[in-house]
């Protein structure tokens, strides 16, 4: 699996308009401003594949990415976002709980939690909600590099130690695309992800 080659596929606003399921896909969710469109182009190489926002819920469709049409990376809308309309977030609750619970492609979600405030209220729901679907989720914590080192390896053993309480197929790791700390580890998890699903 290439990361290098991504390239957009498509903007789906309906589960009805989902590409037709085949090649693995990995879904990459997280709270608003969390640093997920970051992640996305930080793992691929490419500046702008996903628009990078600084207005909380911008991203609001799902969009994929394909690679080389081996696999799929997935952009979900971002959650916790305030100030916009109660209908609109229904609708994208309803968008992804639908594409995470039901989707047969979906080899695992990629969950981006802000290294500074990792497991929040909102990301408790988060792993809470996709907790039934069985599928298997690897967190970054990003913006590792806003942290000490000491900070950042207590806040890892932290984070994964509650994880171990939650769930028990959760893995995590430190991130930073600013400084591009964490990538091999992560694009080796998406590869072990995407060969599972192939099987």
């Amino acid at each position: 699996m290439n990361l290098a080659s991504a390239t957009f596929a498509i903007s789906v606003h309906d589960n009805a308009a989902l590409p037709p399921p085949g090649v693995p896909e990995i879904a990459f969710a997280g709270r608003s401003n969390a640093g997920k469109s970051s992640a996305i182009n930080a793992l691929t190489g490419r500046r702008r594949l996903a628009f990078a926002s600084k207005t909380p819920g911008r991203t609001q469709l799902l969009n994929f990415f394909t690679l080389n049409g081996a696999a799929y990376l997935v952009d979900l809308p971002g959650y916790g976002y305030a100030g916009v309309p109660l209908p609109v977030r229904q609708h994208w609750e309803t968008l992804v709980g639908q594409y995470v619970a039901e989707r047969a492609s979906l080899a695992g979600v990629v969950v981006m939690m802000d290294a500074r405030h990792p497991l929040t209220p909102l990301d408790h729901e988060l792993l809470q909600w996709m907790q039934p679907s069985g599928r298997p989720v690897h967190v970054l914590l990003t913006k590792a590099d806003k942290l000490s080192k000491q900070e950042a390896q207590r806040t890892l053993a932290r984070v994964r130690s509650e994880l171990a309480k939650i769930t028990g197929e959760t893995s995590v790791q430190l991130f930073s695309s600013t400084k591009r700390e964490g990538l091999a580890e992560a694009a080796a998890k998406l590869n072990e992800w995407a060969r599972a699903k192939k099987r």
